[in-house]
């Protein structure tokens, strides 16, 4: 039997993996210069805290979750996103009694949504995320949106767009909410089935429905920024004018509500303007998520975050033609030619792997001309040949395979030799 890998996953193998390796390097750099610290949460939790973080009205827990039972009859969820097990190990960790306030994390982890694969888009993919719990100031709003703009930006990315909104606060909230409903009530029926549930349960649920997006009903729909008291207004005109301060060009788009039921006040999404990216040309999005914290047991704690996937920023990188600095070539090649040679190769490649050389040799018995043939394969930038004359005369001889250049080196001298070269 021939078994493949499952549908919407991907094997990602020597030759790529590089790419991604550069990406999440770059990725923790700007962390650290942020003074955001890594978590690492469990790829499952009970099912319970996604229906209560994420929302039941929401497409990611009606449809999209894995979920199962464990031999104890517990339901376990697949981690569908990152937001909520962080916020549950801050509450269960009483993060919020650190004195050090706001909490800054950080993660990099595979996500599980069973949707319908296309390109950039799977069943499991890996997520980049940050969240700030503790802080309900307007600048660190606009500092996790800087953050998840230099990401893209350090890594060539040029032609994006970041689009802001506010939901406003819970008064806010009620007041649009109420207005959603009068709009859509009367002719809810031409809507999808989802549409109709989300009408009493989360109406404003109904703006982000990807079935019905172009309804005419949609485009008239009564818009937030309407309905926003003064300090909603006062809040949402202070993340802009950081985000002015800052040089980061921005629009406003009242549409913009997000996937998730946590999101008040900011929410924004930066997007591909890449030709050729495809229908979705979202990258990024997050926001505010001031009541999640209690939602989930804890006291009340203002947050803001947000996530990332790596497989769309690499088809980003892809349709704006850039090419990551990845080297995929190793330091030395170690050519052995005779049985003893062979035998003092394996001491010697091993005392340049110590000295901190990417160094590889032989294992398949070959000729020396096949050996120069895998060296060049592996994009060595050295190749050492060592033979019963070399070992002889306790000499080496080493060839910059660049330049062709060869030069005979003592043997006990060829470790501080290639790192003299190399550096």
């Amino acid at each position: 039997m021939a078994f493949q890998i499952p549908r919407g996953t991907q094997d990602i193998l020597p030759g790529e993996v590089e790419k991604w390796q550069y990406v999440e390097k770059i990725a923790r750099d700007i962390c650290r210069r942020y003074n955001y610290r890594e978590i690492r949460t469990p790829i499952f939790e009970h099912t319970e805290l996604f229906l209560r973080g994420v929302g039941d009205t929401t497409d990611i827990v009606q449809k999209e979750m894995y979920t199962f039972e464990d031999k104890a009859g517990r339901s376990m969820t697949l981690r569908p996103e990152g937001t909520a097990p962080v916020v549950r190990s801050f509450v269960e960790n009483k993060m919020y009694g650190d004195p050090n306030q706001p909490i800054k994390l950080y993660y990099i982890g595979p996500m599980f949504r069973y949707e319908r694969p296309q390109a950039g888009r799977f069943r499991q993919f890996v997520q980049f995320g940050v969240e700030a719990l503790g802080s309900d100031d307007p600048a660190i709003d606009a500092e996790v949106i800087a953050m998840a703009m230099e990401l893209y930006q350090s890594l060539g990315l040029k032609k994006l767009k970041l689009v802001i909104n506010s939901l406003g606060d819970i008064e806010s909230r009620k007041a649009h909410r109420q207005a959603l409903i009068d709009h859509f009530q009367n002719r809810i029926h031409e809507l999808c089935e989802d549409c109709q549930v989300r009408l009493e349960k989360n109406p404003l649920r109904i703006l982000d429905c990807k079935k019905d997006r172009d309804h005419e009903l949609m485009a008239t729909a009564p818009s937030i920024l309407d309905y926003l008291n003064e300090e909603s207004r006062h809040y949402f005109e202070k993340v802009k004018a950081y985000l002015t301060k800052l040089g980061i060009p921005f629009e406003v788009d009242s549409r913009l509500v997000r996937g998730l039921d946590y999101y008040n006040h900011t929410t924004f999404e930066i997007m591909s303007d890449a030709e050729g990216f495809g229908a979705i040309t979202t990258l990024c999005g997050g926001g505010r998520y001031n009541g999640l914290v209690q939602e989930i047991g804890g006291p009340e704690t203002p947050g803001i975050g947000f996530a990332l996937s790596i497989e769309r920023l690499l088809a980003a990188l892809d349709a704006e033609g850039v090419a990551l600095p990845v080297s995929r070539g190793i330091d030395c090649y170690i050519v052995a030619v005779g049985e003893k040679a062979k035998e003092e190769s394996v001491p010697l490649v091993h005392k340049l792997r110590k000295a901190g050389i990417v160094a590889d040799k032989d294992y398949q018995d070959r000729k020396i001309k096949a050996q120069l043939k895998a060296a060049d394969r592996l994009s060595a930038k050295f190749v050492a040949i060592l033979g019963d004359d070399e070992l002889a005369k306790e000499v080496i001889n080493v060839k910059e395979m660049s330049t062709g250049e060869q030069t005979e080196v003592p043997l006990h001298s060829i470790v501080d030799y290639l790192k003299e070269r190399l550096s």
